[in-house]
């Protein structure tokens, strides 16, 4: 009698070759052909999106994004105060992922913003890694 060593539990959008999950980025005229091929690829474009996005530039979503780069040239950049914004998002709008650890650090002169997310899927525990800068 075979040992059951772990459930590996994939989408079933994952399991069909032929249907295309998403759009992948940069969106260019060959990517908006191609998309994404797996959930995972999707999710991560996901995310990266959600950080490029500023509030109010989604329309019918006002509250959607992160809005890092309005924050680049402010006097007193609060890192932590981005750290849970970040958090509050993904947890509203990715719910398959959760954020296993966030890394920021800017630039002496605070012009820049330096990210890495370490993030886990919770569909099947599988981590991911981004590396952002912001400048």
């Amino acid at each position: 009698m075979p040992i059951l060593q772990g459930i590996k539990r994939i989408s079933p959008l994952d399991s069909n070759k032929n249907v295309k999950v998403g759009v992948p980025l940069p969106l260019n005229n060959v990517n908006i052909f191609k998309g994404t091929e797996t959930m995972k690829d999707q999710i991560k474009t996901n995310l990266i999106n959600l950080l490029l996005t500023s509030p109010g530039e989604r329309i019918n979503l006002p509250n959607y994004g992160v809005g890092i780069r309005n924050l680049l040239f402010e006097q007193k950049l609060n890192l932590e105060t981005i750290k849970l914004n970040l958090l509050k998002h993904v947890t509203k709008h990715i719910p398959l992922i959760t954020l296993l650890d966030v890394k920021l650090s800017s630039s002496n002169d605070q012009h820049t913003i330096f990210m890495n997310i370490t993030y886990g899927f919770n569909l099947d525990g599988a981590i991911d890694n981004i590396q952002l800068n912001f400048t």
